[in-house]
């Protein structure tokens, strides 16, 4: 079974990250990751920690000549801003962060120590999950992206083709495929910063090319549109997961949201429409699989927040600590890992798990077969 475990601190020494059930015989290209991480660091509205950290992945376990061998690969990733023993305690816990309910839980007095684990620093390491995932998945010819669809009130107006928004966003800095709502995202972005604020938005992440088949209807755990809400919702600040148009398709009658179903000689089960999103049943049903996270402002906010001394039980205002005033770009680069890990899980789960070349032999199989379905 694939699964990975991720140690660190925002400024400890750095993260390690174990990924387990890693097939043997892929080929692994470091610079991809690194720049997996440099995309994690990019987009309008990142905060100085971003110029400070130049993320690099030393794998110490699990490749050799570049290729993994079915081993667990060990990840470890330096953080430049190595400052923990320095950092001040904090006392005083910032609302909408993990700070209050954390110290609760873990009985400790020092936000410093629940910040540290809890800041969304630790998604570096997932990064480098999803980029060796993202990879593997690339010997089927399947492709993760995400983009940029709303900042605040600023929201993309037109559609583009999903073929193309992968170009077009990476080219923007904001990842939006729309020029005009960047502007306007822009300014709002603008606007939040001097007033010491934060915004929120929304990001889309699309996989292409997946065959029908992977997840199941037979146990409510094993259907992948649950795996997927859970992996994307664990993302920091996203509070919302939408699968395919299921907002919309909520306000219409259920005659105008099915995808019918046609047949043609050459493509065989087709959809004129996406609105499912790429699963039915909790299953891929070879469509694009379309996965929205919505992202909350960001907590840490320079004009700080009412909050209470957990010494002294008064009213004080919350810790500022360093922080961006929106990563919503940023959200749907490591949403994108997620997503990656979680089909990638799925479809080792479907197709085997110990060797790449096994793997491919039972996907051909499975291809040929649908093809005389």
């Amino acid at each position: 079974m694939l699964r990975f475990l991720t140690a660190g601190e925002s400024h400890g020494k750095g993260f390690t990250v174990i990924l387990d059930g890693f097939p043997a015989g892929c080929k692994v290209d470091t610079a991809a990751i690194n720049g997996e991480f440099l995309r994690r660091q990019a987009g309008y509205g990142r905060g100085k920690r971003m110029k400070i950290e130049q993320d690099k992945a030393e794998i110490v376990s699990g490749l050799k000549d570049g290729f993994s061998f079915g081993a667990p690969i060990a990840i470890f990733i330096k953080n430049n801003d190595f400052s923990i023993n320095k950092k001040p305690a904090i006392y005083s816990p910032r609302p909408g962060h993990a700070d209050l309910a954390g110290g609760m839980k873990y009985n400790l007095k020092d936000y410093r120590l629940v910040l540290e684990r809890a800041s969304a620093r630790e998604t570096v390491a997932r990064v480098a999950v999803g980029a060796l995932c993202k990879q593997f998945l690339g010997n089927f010819k399947i492709s993760v992206f995400s983009h940029v669809i709303q900042i605040g009130s600023a929201r993309v107006l037109k559609k583009i083709g999903q073929n193309s928004i992968f170009k077009l966003a990476e080219r923007s800095p904001l990842r939006c495929v729309d020029k005009k709502a960047e502007k306007e995202m822009i300014e709002l972005i603008d606007e939040a910063a001097k007033k010491g604020d934060s915004l929120g938005g929304v990001f889309e992440v699309i996989a292409q090319s997946l065959p029908p088949g992977l997840g199941s209807y037979a146990q409510w755990d094993m259907r992948l549109d649950g795996q997927i809400a859970s992996a994307i919702i664990s993302v920091p600040a996203v509070k919302a997961v939408e699968i395919g148009s299921a907002v919309e398709n909520s306000f219409h009658f259920g005659s105008d949201v099915q995808d019918e179903i046609f047949y043609n000689q050459k493509s065989g089960f087709i959809r004129k429409t996406n609105r499912a999103g790429g699963l039915e049943g909790g299953i891929t049903n070879g469509g694009s699989l379309v996965v929205r996270g919505y992202m909350k402002p960001i907590a840490t906010l320079s004009q700080a927040l009412s909050s209470v001394d957990i010494r002294t039980k008064k009213q004080v205002k919350a810790f500022k600590e360093r922080a961006d005033v929106c990563a919503v770009p940023s959200a749907g680069v490591i949403a994108e890992s997620m997503l990656g890990f979680v089909l990638m899980r799925s479809f080792l789960d479907k197709f085997g798990s110990d060797s790449l070349a096994d793997i491919k032999t039972n996907y051909k199989s499975y291809i040929d077969r649908l093809k005389n379905y």
